[in-house]
């Protein structure tokens, strides 16, 4: 029996068997994102608030996100604790290989075929478990996964004009709303900045300084409406990001049309002039003979064959990623038939790359008060989040243990009393009923 006992607390932990039903958070969860902030963005413009998160709250010296460093795959690995050769979303935009058909970013969001590859994001988790999620602009909100789709949601409308304070502060408000009137228990919100700021401007200007202050202002705004709500008490607060920014190299740039031996005419699809990495399908015996013009093509170049793509990106081994895979050094971007890429910043870098690490602010009654943690990687946060909703996690990639130093009490899943778990143990389905306090499972009883 203790044998048993101690089997299925291992499973417990690990979060392999079947999902609680029934089940209720103790306290309710905010994600929020700020997409292409920088680790230390908030080193060269005065952030009041997010400086006052870290004394009351945790702080990481900074985040690694996943390779490739774009919006969407990352996000996807923060919503399912996945590399992203894992969970599938290996680029903004959708692709068709054989018919060349490429949707742009917020067109793929809406392409359920691209997000539900048995991945589930923890919105659906969560849900399956008895809570209640929304997403606003989240990436991959607006997606349907085994049939299902986050309870509430708003998705923003094309040309979105993502730098809209006012607009800011309203989404801000709904979300209170979805917490207090609609009692949700989860939800993820995405705001487009500084990416758009970076992008244009680049990541040392004077722009990209005031739309961090802009930021800034935005987390003491949210902080107060949390406060004026009564929640403090009662919602855990994680800000985070994608990815850094990288300024734009334009002397001796990468381009691929006046490469010496290499010609378009060999390639059958191209995804290309998005940033610093490109994929290439080559036509039915033309690999070698492109792989061999490209190889040696540019310093800043680097061109891999999929199977000999370096393991640890955990980028390459998926269906969807091509034969041929490219990827420039810091700052070089990639050109193809045209110049089509005139940002002065941009993201898709080797995430070893200093300036494509991140954030990571989190506050609340499940956290330690100023604590500096050490660095972690994204793949990490899931499991974190699964915590703190008291859900069974789905299999993924990350750990518990890169987090659980930063939180008040670290032993148990936060589970309401008398919740039923399924799960396998050999050949025969054993429903144990958990009985437990917010610290820990104290004891499981098989019926």
């Amino acid at each position: 029996m203790f044998a048993l006992l101690g089997l299925v607390a291992t499973l417990l932990a690990l979060g392999t068997a079947a999902p609680l039903h029934g089940a209720k958070s103790l306290n309710k969860l905010l994600l929020v994102s700020f997409d292409g902030f920088r680790w230390n963005y908030d080193q060269d413009v005065d952030t009041p608030n997010l400086d006052a998160m870290a004394r009351e709250g945790v702080k990481a010296r900074y985040i690694t996100p996943p390779f490739v460093t774009q919006t969407s795959p990352i996000h996807f690995t923060l919503l399912t604790g996945r590399y992203i050769e894992n969970h599938g979303v290996i680029h903004n935009m959708w692709f068709n290989t054989s018919t060349g058909q490429k949707l742009p970013y917020y067109n793929t969001q809406g392409r359920s075929d691209w997000w539900d590859n048995g991945s589930l994001p923890i919105w659906i988790t969560a849900q399956r478990q008895g809570l209640k999620t929304g997403s606003l602009f989240f990436p991959g909100g607006n997606a349907t996964y085994q049939g299902e789709q986050v309870n509430v949601k708003k998705v923003e409308k094309l040309l979105h004009n993502y730098g809209n304070e006012v607009e800011w502060r309203q989404n801000i408000d709904t979300v209170m709303k979805w917490f207090y009137e609609e009692n949700l228990d989860f939800v993820a919100l995405y705001f487009g900045e500084p990416d758009s700021t970076g992008h244009k401007y680049g990541p040392e200007s004077q722009q990209r300084k005031d739309m961090i202050s802009q930021v800034d202002r935005t987390v003491g705004y949210l902080r107060q409406r949390i406060s004026e709500n009564g929640m403090n008490s009662a919602l855990n607060l994680i800000i985070t990001s994608d990815h850094g920014m990288e300024t734009v190299i334009k002397d001796n740039e990468i381009h691929l049309l006046k490469v010496a031996n290499f010609s378009f005419q060999d390639i059958q699809f191209e995804l290309l002039d998005y940033g610093p990495q490109g994929l290439l399908v080559p036509k039915p015996g033309k690999l070698d003979k492109v792989y061999e013009a490209l190889k040696t093509a540019h310093p800043k170049l680097h061109v891999y064959k999929k199977e000999e793509f370096p393991e640890r990106f955990h980028y390459a081994n998926h269906t969807r990623v091509t034969p041929l895979v490219l990827y420039g050094d810091p700052g070089y971007v990639i050109h193809g038939r045209l110049k089509l890429q005139f940002n002065k910043g941009e993201h898709g870098f080797d995430n070893a790359d200093m300036n494509m690490k991140t954030i990571f602010r989190a506050v609340g009654p499940a956290f330690k008060r100023g604590l500096e943690v050490e660095p972690f990687e994204s793949v990490n946060v899931y499991a974190l989040l699964c915590k703190l909703l008291g859900i069974i996690p789905e299999p993924h990639d990350g750990s518990l243990n890169a987090t659980q130093a930063m939180l008040v009490k670290s032993g148990g899943m936060g589970l309401v009393n008398f919740q039923y778990y399924n799960h396998w143990l050999g050949n025969e389905l054993i429903q144990s009923k958990l009985i437990n306090s917010n610290e820990q499972v104290s004891a499981v009883e098989f019926q």
